[in-house]
């Protein structure tokens, strides 16, 4: 029997998923990530098909070791056949995350049009419709992105650590930082699902990301939360290249 193992390399971790056919058997997350961290994988599950994303520079040693140890290897690139129109100008350009992130979307609500914010070190905004066209989409900067940005931009706004907050309005300089960057993060999610829904009323929102947990019961529109919705991607994009 083989497996999937799906590696999702980001700005500030990395996940690791382990899929038989459709269903996830197993999942790692790694604040620092290496080739050691994923060797017991290989000897647990033995015949391992393996697709690696990453958005930053990849390690080669860890490409060298995945292309030994699997029996197939991808390193997802523009140029990997992917099972979605991908109608991005730059396709060079496109985070792999993002690219994954609505092929796992679009598998898991196929024929819908479908909104992915992607809430990690920065927030990203990606739209596929239902016919399976992705049309692109916004960045926009994360919740430690906002907070260093106010102190480290201005003499006398502290650096506020980023929490859970049910106030509306800050009562003082900390909560009112605080409040201002975790609602207006709030707003700008409902106010992209609001202005889609003009144009696609059966519009369905997935979010993903490692600070999900923050909105979830926040925004006032209903969205499917789903934190291994990129691994799902990068699994469907193995299979279907697997097929080819």
């Amino acid at each position: 029997m083989s497996f999937s193992l799906c590696i999702d390399q980001g700005n500030s971790r990395t996940k690791i998923g382990v899929f038989e056919q459709d269903n996830l058997i197993e999942s790692q997350t790694f604040d620092y990530f290496s080739f050691e961290d994923i060797g017991a994988l290989f000897h647990k599950y033995r015949d391992l098909s393996t697709i690696f994303s990453t958005v930053v520079k990849p390690d080669e040693k860890v490409i060298a070791y995945l292309k030994e140890k699997s029996l197939s290897f991808i390193e997802l690139t523009h140029e990997t056949k992917v099972p979605i129109n991908n109608q991005y100008k730059t396709p060079e350009t496109l985070g792999k995350d993002r690219l994954a992130g609505v092929v796992g979307a679009s598998f898991l609500k196929p024929h819908t049009d479908i909104l992915v914010v992607d809430i990690g070190s920065a927030i990203t905004f990606d739209f596929i419709d239902s016919t399976g066209v992705y049309r692109g989409g916004n960045i926009s900067p994360g919740i430690g992105i906002r907070l260093r940005g106010l102190h480290e931009f201005t003499q006398k706004l502290p650096l506020v650590e980023a929490k859970q907050t049910n106030e509306l309005l800050g009562s003082d300089t900390q909560s009112a930082i605080l409040s201002g960057v975790m609602y207006g993060i709030v707003f700008e999610i409902d106010g992209y699902i609001d202005e889609l829904r003009k144009e696609h009323p059966l519009l369905s929102t997935f979010l993903t990301g490692g600070s999900t947990f923050y909105f979830v019961n926040k925004l006032k529109n209903a969205i499917f939360a789903n934190e291994n919705l990129i691994l799902t991607g990068l699994n469907r994009i193995l299979l279907y290249n697997a097929q080819k």
